[in-house]
């Protein structure tokens, strides 16, 4: 629960012309602290740019140079995980480093629009700015100003495990992997009345080896109703492979914690890996059934 948020605003369209950032650490789920410093990019200043975030050659005649920034950030970038909100900040960080013949501080970096579009549905192909997602998350800040941007920056990060369950370190695996097909609009498949599981209210979660689709369109041949959601109909939860081994506690996918809880309170779902619904889909017996 430990990473570093960061924001940078630019003079002009020359990422290298950073002109201020700001950084946040937090620590156990909660603003442990935060910097923020103008520069002196040493460069022209564009309207559009000015517009934007407010910041001038006024702004910044008597702030530090980025060579000077550069080894104040060492303290809070090096050797942690550092966030940002799309891949400008961490190229407009390696790029002054380049101008400064500085090298960049060793870091491992992670983009939340990658998280925000795994995490919700509706940021899963568009919408996923930081306003945006800010304002549907009720997160107050003020935007272009680098230590607010990188605060709601973290804030949306927090709010994203809290949803997922998925750790920090679990995070920089996920966004690495595909987009999942749900994420981008719901599959729900209605049942065969003829099929063997016929009567079940399936779901899925995780990764899955198969696309997404084609597990729907089995489990709907196969008898199964599929939703989108755990509700109190669910009565069978299928896992990727790869979740039900690595993944515990609250790394546990939110669906897969629901239809826990759900279990917990008397309800009859029975929950499978990807490889043991292959195996059911294909037996001519109700998932029920005592075998």
């Amino acid at each position: 629960m430990q990473f570093v948020a960061i924001d940078v605003e630019t003079a002009n369209p020359n990422c290298s012309s950073i002109c201020q950032v700001g950084v946040v650490a937090f620590r156990n789920g909660m603003l442990h602290k935060s910097w923020e410093s103008l520069v002196n990019p040493e460069d022209y200043f564009d309207g559009m740019n000015i517009s934007i975030h407010g910041i001038n050659e006024r702004s910044v005649r008597n702030a530090p140079k980025w060579g000077e920034i550069h080894e104040q950030l060492a303290e809070w970038l090096q050797g942690k995980i550092v966030i940002s909100h799309s891949a400008f900040d961490r190229v407009a960080l390696t790029r002054a480093s380049e101008k400064y013949r500085v090298l960049p501080h060793a870091c491992t970096w992670l983009d939340t629009t990658r998280v925000v579009r795994r995490t919700w549905p509706a940021f899963a192909q568009r919408g996923y700015g930081l306003a945006n997602v800010s304002k549907h998350l009720n997160i107050c800040f003020e935007h272009h100003n680098a230590v607010e941007d990188a605060r709601a920056t973290g804030e949306i990060f927090l709010r994203a495990m809290a949803v997922t369950g998925l750790s920090v370190e679990r995070w920089l695996e996920r966004v690495k992997q595909p987009l999942d097909p749900q994420t981008a609009e719901p599959i729900i498949r209605d049942a065969n009345p003829d099929g063997a599981l016929y009567g079940e209210r399936l779901v899925f979660t995780g990764s899955l080896s198969m696309p997404r689709r084609e597990a729907a369109d089995a489990a709907a041949a196969a008898g199964c109703g599929v939703e989108n959601g755990v509700t109190k109909h669910t009565t069978l939860l299928v896992v990727g492979d790869q979740d039900i081994y690595r993944l515990a506690g609250h790394d546990k996918s939110s669906k897969h914690r629901k239809a826990e809880e759900l279990m917990s309170k008397g309800q009859r779902i029975r929950i499978v890996g990807e490889s043991d619904f292959q195996r059911l889909i294909n037996l001519d017996l109700p998932a029920n059934a005592d075998i």
